[in-house]
C-alpha cells in the first residue's frame, strides 16, 4: 500500500508539473458568450437589441491581472461579428484584438475562441462589437481587472463595486442607422440616454413617458462604493453626476489618478472612469443619478437625459424635484477642457506591478517620430459620404493585415499613411502607418470637425500631455505636462482644438487607431500602425491554431477548428492517462 501511495504521489506531482508547463503558472478563466437578438423596449418602444447570453448589457468579465482569459464567442446574429476588448492591451498578441483590419469576422452560426492574457494591467474596461455599427444596438459589457492581493489599492477598499454603462441611444436599430449613414444622412438627435440598458426614471411627466423601466442602485448608508462608469454610446458626450454626492475620481482606463473630488464629470464616447462615492446623506428620499448630453442645445435635448435612482436602504421616499444642474459653461468654453486637464496620474500608487506608476519619466525621453492626425467634417468621396484622417478614408482590406503578412498576400494594404495632413482631394485607401518598434511617438489629434471626438489606440496606453483650442504648432510643446500626465487609451479632442499624447511603441503587431464616435468610425475615420520587432525573426506574426481565414485565403477556412487551449487539454488528458496506466502497471 505504501508503494502505491508513493506512486500516486508521483502521479500527482506529474499532474502539477504538466499543468504548470502548459499554463505558465498563471490561472485560466473561461467564459462563453452567445451573441443574439432580443426584442426589448429600453425607451418604451419595442426594438431589436443585441444581447450577450440573453443579457443587455452583457455579462461582467472580472479577472485578476496576469490571468489568461478564454472567451468562446458564438455568433447567432444574422451578420458577421467581431468583438473588441476595449483597453485590453493584448501584449505581443494582436491576433486577439477583434477589429476588422487584423481579424476575419465570425460568420453567422459560427464561433471563435478569443484567448489572451491581461498582462500587467488593472482597472476598468469594456468589450463591444467592432463592425457593422452593431454597438449601436448593444452587445457590450464591462470588463474589470483587479489587483493581485499583494498589491494594495491607493485608497481604502470600497465596500462594493457598482458598474454603470451609459450612452446615447436610438430607437432605430443599428441596421437602420448604418443605412442612413451609407445614404449620406446624419443620424439626427438620439432618442435618449440609457443607464445599464434602461431608460430614464420619470422625473418629469412631460419629458418622460410612463412605464419605462429604469435602473435603481441599492446602497447602504455610511458605506463607500466604487462606481465604474463606461461611456459605450454612439457620439454624444455626457455629463455624469449623482445628486448631493461627491465623485472622488481614482482611476481611468487602467491607471490610478490623483484623487480629486468633483460634483459632476464630463465623460466622452469610449471612456471609462472610477469614482469613490460615500453614502453620507440623510436619506430623506432617493437621489438622482444623471447622465445628460453635453455641448448640445439644451432646450432641444432635455428629453435626451439618462436618469437612474440611488436608493438608500433607509430611504424615506422617492426622488422628486428637478434634476441636479449640469455645468453652466455657456459663456466659458474652457470649463470642460480645464476639467480634463485636472486629471493627473497618481505617481505614488502601484498599478499591476509593485512599483510606482510615475516611475517612468516620459518627459525626459526624446521623441523619435511625430504624427499629426487631422479630422474634418464628412465629405463626398467617389460619390459616397466618408470621414477622413489626414485626408484618407480608410477601407478595410479584404484580407486582414496580420493574415496577409503571415501568408504573404501582397497588395491588400499599403505602408504609406501620411504623418501629417494631405493637401488636395480626400481619397479612399487601405493605407496604414509604418511605425518604429520601440520608438517614442508624439501624436497630435487636430479636430477641425464641428463635433467633439474621442480617439482610441488599441494595444497601448499613452500620456495625455496637452490640449488646447486652435491649431497645434511646434511651439505648443512648451505647454506640455511632462511630469504627471494621465496615462490612458482613449482621449477627447474638442472641436476646433488639439490634443497631444506621447506613446512608447513597444508592443509588436498591427494596432487600430480610430475615432470612438461610431458614425465617424463607420465612415472611415481610422487607420492602423504596424510595428515589427526585427529581432524576433517574424515569429510575432505566427497565427493561433484557431485562426479564421477570409479574403484571398478564404479557401483555407475550416469550420469548428479546435482552439489551441482545447488541443492542449486533450494532450494533457492523454499524457496523464499514459502516466497513470504506467504507474498502475508498476504497482
Amino acid at each position: 500500500m505504501a508503494a502505491f501511495l508513493k506512486l500516486f504521489l508521483l502521479y500527482f506531482v506529474s499532474i502539477c508539473f504538466i499543468i504548470s508547463r502548459c499554463f505558465g503558472g498563471d490561472p485560466y478563466v473561461n467564459f462563453q458568450f452567445v451573441y443574439s437578438y432580443k426584442t426589448l423596449s429600453p425607451l418604451g418602444v419595442p426594438q431589436q437589441v443585441i444581447v450577450v447570453n440573453d443579457q443587455f448589457p452583457g455579462p461582467l468579465v472580472e479577472v485578476v491581472t496576469n490571468y489568461n482569459v478564454v472567451v468562446d464567442v458564438k455568433n447567432k446574429l444574422d451578420e458577421n461579428l467581431l468583438v473588441n476588448w476595449n483597453g485590453i492591451q493584448m501584449r505581443d498578441d494582436p491576433w486577439q484584438d477583434g477589429v476588422h483590419g487584423t481579424n476575419c469576422a465570425i460568420p453567422p452560426k459560427a464561433n471563435f475562441t478569443y484567448q489572451f492574457q491581461v498582462k500587467d494591467q488593472i482597472g476598468s474596461f469594456f468589450y463591444h462589437p467592432s463592425i457593422n455599427f452593431q454597438r449601436a444596438s448593444g452587445g457590450f459589457g464591462p470588463f474589470i481587472i483587479g489587483n493581485r492581493s499583494i498589491i494594495p489599492l491607493p485608497f481604502p477598499k470600497p465596500d462594493a463595486d457598482i458598474v454603470l454603462m451609459i450612452g446615447d441611444w436610438y430607437t432605430r436599430d443599428h441596421k437602420a442607422l448604418r443605412a442612413d449613414l451609407s445614404a449620406g444622412k446624419d443620424l439626427g438627435m438620439p432618442d435618449g440616454v440609457l443607464i445599464n440598458g434602461k431608460g430614464p426614471y420619470q422625473y418629469n411627466t412631460t419629458l418622460v413617458p410612463d412605464g419605462i423601466e429604469y435602473e435603481s442602485i441599492q446602497v447602504e448608508p455610511g458605506k463607500t462604493y466604487r462606481f465604474r462608469v463606461h461611456h459605450i454610446g454612439i457620439s454624444t458626450s455626457l455629463n455624469f453626476r449623482i445628486q448631493d454626492h461627491n465623485l472622488n475620481l481614482v482611476e481611468t482606463e487602467g491607471y490610478y489618478t490623483s484623487q480629486t473630488n468633483y460634483s459632476n464629470f464630463d465623460i466622452h464616447v469610449g471612456q471609462s472612469y472610477s469614482f469613490l462615492v460615500t453614502m453620507d446623506q440623510n436619506a430623506s428620499s432617493d437621489y438622482y443619478i444623471v447622465a445628460s448630453a453635453r455641448f448640445q442645445n439644451e432646450s432641444q435635448w432635455q428629453q435626451v437625459t439618462g436618469v437612474a435612482i440611488l436608493h438608500y436602504s433607509n430611504s424615506q421616499g422617492k426622488a422628486a424635484g428637478p434634476l441636479p444642474d449640469p455645468p453652466n459653461d455657456f459663456y466659458d468654453k474652457t470649463w470642460s477642457m480645464n476639467q480634463a486637464r485636472s486629471v493627473r496620474q497618481n505617481g505614488s500608487a502601484s498599478g499591476a506591478r509593485p512599483n510606482p506608476q510615475g516611475s517612468f519619466h516620459y518627459g525626459n525621453i526624446n521623441v523619435t517620430q511625430t504624427y499629426i492626425f487631422q479630422t474634418l467634417p464628412p465629405t463626398t468621396i467617389r460619390g459616397k459620404r466618408g470621414a477622413t484622417l489626414n485626408g484618407i478614408s480608410f477601407v478595410n482590406p479584404a484580407t486582414p493585415i496580420l493574415l496577409a503578412d503571415w501568408k504573404n498576400v501582397k497588395g491588400d494594404y499599403k505602408l504609406d499613411f501620411p504623418s501629417k495632413p494631405l493637401t488636395g482631394h480626400p481619397r479612399l485607401d487601405s493605407s496604414i502607418i509604418d511605425g518604429t518598434f520601440k520608438g517614442f511617438a508624439e501624436i497630435v489629434f487636430q479636430n477641425n470637425d464641428t463635433v467633439m471626438q474621442t480617439f482610441h489606440l488599441d494595444g497601448f496606453s499613452f500620456y495625455v500631455v496637452g490640449m488646447d483650442y486652435g491649431v497645434w504648432t511646434e511651439d505648443r510643446r512648451g505647454s506640455y505636462n511632462k511630469w504627471d500626465a494621465i496615462y490612458r487609451c482613449t482621449v477627447q479632442v474638442f472641436p476646433g482644438a488639439w490634443t497631444a499624447v506621447l506613446v512608447y511603441l513597444d508592443n509588436p503587431g498591427t494596432w487600430n487607431i480610430r475615432t470612438e464616435n461610431l458614425d465617424r468610425w463607420y465612415l472611415g475615420q481610422e487607420t492602423y500602425i504596424k510595428l515589427v520587432n526585427h529581432e524576433d525573426k517574424g515569429t510575432q506574426f505566427a497565427a493561433p491554431d484557431n485562426v479564421r481565414f477570409c479574403g484571398a485565403l478564404a479557401n483555407l477556412q475550416k469550420e469548428n477548428r479546435a482552439s489551441s487551449i482545447n488541443r492542449n487539454m486533450k494532450l494533457l488528458v492523454i499524457l496523464l492517462s499514459v502516466v497513470f496506466i504506467a504507474l498502475v502497471d508498476l504497482h
